[in-house]
C-alpha cells in the first residue's frame, strides 16, 4: 500500500457488522468531512485519468459526490448515472 492509499484508508471508518453481521460497512463521511482528505481524493483520481475527457460520469450515491469535484478538477461535464 503506499502512502496516498494509506492516508485515504485512513481517513475511512469501517463499521463492523453493519447493517447485518459479517459485513464490514465503509463510511466515507469521514473522509467528505476532512477536506484535506477531499482534495488528496479527487487529486488521486484525476492523477489515474489518461487523457482529456468532456464528461465524468457519476455512478449512484457515492459516484455523485465525487463526480463534480473531479469534473471541475478535469475541466469537464457531468453526467449523474
Amino acid at each position: 500500500m503506499d502512502d496516498i492509499e494509506g492516508a485515504l484508508r485512513a481517513r475511512i471508518r469501517t463499521i463492523p457488522d453493519f447493517p447485518k453481521p459479517g459485513i464490514q460497512f465503509r463510511d466515507i463521511t469521514t473522509l467528505l468531512l476532512d477536506s484535506e482528505g477531499l482534495r488528496l481524493t479527487v487529486e488521486t483520481l484525476k492523477a489515474r485519468i489518461g487523457g482529456p475527457v468532456d464528461l465524468v460520469a457519476g455512478i449512484e450515491a457515492r459516484g455523485f459526490l465525487f463526480a463534480s469535484p473531479l469534473a471541475i478538477a478535469l475541466g469537464a461535464g457531468v453526467l449523474l448515472v
